[in-house]
């Protein structure tokens, strides 16, 4: 039944408290004033999307100095996503020490870098004006924790956290960088999509544990990516295997070969494996990543060779 027919035949128009309300022919003349200056605003706003969609994206600028980015990304907190991005810009400068590797942290509201990388102070200024990353085991970092109190709070709105991306990336003095490491913040929001639209990236790496909860935000995650035109490099399932330290006996805590069966899902690869192990935790809280502090251990060669599958599936650096 169309407009003028409910009119007509209820004699009024409904609300949401129920009931119906009275309508006089003054009251009907001024809804279809209404209707029409609506109808109109809306043809307006059309016209000024199609306008904004012509003009495209923001071109992408380069970081400068920096070859190739490779972010880090889950659909959920709590997986070990930045564990991982750690560990994987470590194993990366460990496979080829020629290669020179920085670690950006895009988590504003809860930047872990600082504590994984044992790393505390400010930055200080280049002649440029622009901050000097801080170093250690050979990884150049940056992270909002170098910025604020450790223990103090972000509270900020989505265009303050957009400004601070902002900084991290062109206002960074990183050097000459063959791999940028960035640590996204968990989800799909702001600053994946400000990230992904302002900077050319190489390839995203996605983290998830095996479980279907974590699986399905992995999905709307890799997802994401492929729909601003981020390579997806592939999945590491992290924590996909506890191994009792006694008896040796192999128990799969958050279920078995989840990304695998996502990974056939989406077309991509499992770039590798992470086991659920205690130095891997102990490492990180104490600031001693375990690629860095037992490099022979099952634990940091699991690392090591998804590092080798990241480089193996990177598209050539740009000239």
């Amino acid at each position: 039944m169309g407009f003028w027919q409910r009119l007509l035949f209820f004699g009024g128009l409904s609300h949401r408290g129920g009931g119906r309300v009275p309508c006089s022919l003054r009251g009907i003349r001024a809804l279809v004033f209404r209707r029409q200056l609506s109808g109109a605003e809306s043809e307006n706003l059309k016209q000024r999307r199609a306008q904004i969609m012509s003009r495209g994206l923001p071109k992408q600028k380069p970081i400068e100095g920096v070859k190739q980015v490779i972010v880090v990304a889950s659909g959920k907190g709590g997986v070990g996503k930045s564990t991982t991005a750690v560990n994987l810009a470590l194993a990366l400068a460990a496979n080829d020490s020629s290669k020179a590797v920085g670690l950006l942290d895009a988590d504003v509201y809860g930047p872990s870098v600082p504590k994984m990388m044992n790393l505390k102070g400010n930055p200080e200024l280049s002649q440029n004006n622009r901050m000097r990353p801080l170093l250690n085991y050979g990884i150049a970092c940056m992270s909002m924790g170098f910025l604020v109190e450790e223990t103090a709070p972000v509270i900020w709105r989505g265009l303050m956290v957009m400004s601070a991306i902002e900084k991290l990336l062109r206002q960074v003095d990183w050097g000459q960088l063959d791999y940028l490491v960035v640590d996204m913040p968990p989800g799909t929001g702001d600053v994946q999509l400000s990230v992904s639209q302002n900077i050319p990236i190489s390839g995203a790496v996605i983290v998830s544990t095996p479980q279907d909860i974590a699986l399905m935000d992995a999905h709307k995650g890799a997802e994401m990516f492929r729909k601003v035109h981020v390579p997806v490099l592939g999945l590491i399932q992290n924590m996909s295997v506890f191994q009792c330290p006694k008896c040796k006996h192999k128990t799969h805590i958050f279920g078995a070969d989840g990304a695998e069966r996502l990974a056939q899902t989406l077309d991509l690869n499992v770039l590798g494996d992470i086991p659920l192990h205690l130095s891997i935790r102990e490492a990180s809280d104490t600031g001693q990543p375990v690629v860095f502090s037992q490099p022979e251990s099952d634990e940091a060669k699991a690392y090591l060779r998804i590092a080798v599958e990241v480089v193996r599936r990177l598209p050539p650096p740009p000239e």
